[in-house]
């Protein structure tokens, strides 16, 4: 299907204009076609982004046409401006122009964008874990080798750090959750926190199948966390809802923001959501939080053939997860994962500051 095709299906799905047999054969295509699936994403939040833009521009005309009215009764009067406001008086006089501009420059962006991931060429491979091999990595100094390599005060200086990745609280006596890949095969594992501290760690459990680890700090160093600031949110998330991760792509923890994409994964994989956002490897077994504060999955892989498509478990299957370590293993019956947020209401960048208490860099020897 060419792309002015594949537009006029996705408008006319989106305005519900399909027959029974349209719509089903339309849908079938997303499921099958990743491609697809995220340009029809990408087109409704686009859409949306238009709507509010003539919501706002509406609203604006109807704020000016109040206060011509007031002013024309004599309930209100202006105010001579004074020289040095001058940067407001240019404002007011070409507000108008300028928001026409810019409006004008994010939609030939945005198309500009989808013209660019559409005739992009594909690499063969579809799906990449986003476990980070060290070893690979461009290195440019002894000083930065010894701070990826050099697990510190725990391990001999000498000991390589393999791969690395990312995990997250799920109980603040030390209980993190990660990729199962992260970890496969580890000899030994180490976690970082925030501020550079490593703490020796252990694989407690393992859910291949989810790709899912449960790992318990146990080391002398480490405190208590207290409460965790983040809930898991056990009903599925929403389309076009905006989500945030934080996560060690590369030696110390980075904030990356973007929307739920599809409620399914690679080849319509029930277990798991897709996201546009940016990822690189290290971001595996990072959180992913709605604006709330709620948990809503874990990344662990992306699309190789699309940029910024990225896949995620969804909470409820780590909470099932969960729910299936505590029955073989008693020792962490008493493990409960946060109800409540703790984050709701609050601005992006104090989110974050809570959070990154709980996010740690996964170090793992081979």
């Amino acid at each position: 299907m060419d792309q002015i095709a594949l537009l006029d299906a996705t408008e006319r799905y989106l305005r519900g204009e399909m027959n029974d047999q349209e719509k089903l054969m339309f849908e079938e295509l997303r499921q099958t076609n990743p491609e697809v699936d995220q340009f029809v994403v990408e087109h409704l939040f686009f859409m949306g982004q238009l709507d509010r833009y003539a919501d706002l521009k509406l609203y604006r005309a109807n704020i000016y046409d109040v206060h011509h009215t007031l002013k024309e009764t004599g309930d209100i009067t202006e105010m001579k401006p004074v020289e040095q406001a001058s940067v407001i008086q240019m404002w007011n006089k070409y507000r108008r122009t300028i928001a026409v501009a810019a409006s004008i420059a994010l939609i030939t962006t945005l198309m500009i964008g989808s013209m660019f991931y559409f005739l992009s060429p594909k690499p063969t491979k579809e799906i990449e874990a986003l476990r980070k091999q060290v070893n690979d990595l461009s290195i440019k100094t002894n000083t930065q080798s010894a701070q990826i390599n050099a697990v510190k005060d725990k391990v001999d200086p000498k000991t390589t750090v393999s791969f690395s990745g990312t995990s997250f609280a799920i109980d603040p006596r030390g209980y993190l959750l990660t990729s199962a890949h992260v970890v496969a095969n580890a000899a030994k594992v180490y976690v970082q926190n925030k501020d550079g501290i490593d703490y020796r760690a252990k694989v407690i459990y393992t859910d291949k199948s989810k790709d899912l680890a449960v790992l318990k700090i146990e080391d002398e160093d480490f405190k208590n966390l207290g409460s965790l600031p983040y809930a898991f949110r056990k009903s599925n998330a929403e389309l076009a809802e905006p989500v945030f991760t934080l996560g060690f792509p590369k030696n110390e923890i980075v904030y990356g923001e973007g929307y739920l994409s599809a409620l399914t994964g690679m080849k319509g994989d029930t277990m798991a959501s897709q996201i546009t956002i940016s990822a690189n490897p290290g971001n595996s077994g990072g959180p992913v939080l709605n604006k709330n504060g709620e948990l809503i999955g874990i990344l662990n892989a992306r699309q190789t053939s699309a940029e910024g498509v990225v896949f995620a478990i969804k909470s409820k299957y780590i909470l099932e997860t969960l729910e299936e370590l505590k029955k073989i293993d008693t020792g962490v019956a008493s493990l409960k994962v946060p109800t409540t947020s703790a984050l709701r209401g609050l601005d992006r960048s104090k989110q974050v500051e809570k959070m990154r208490e709980c996010v740690y860099m996964v170090k793992v020897v081979m």
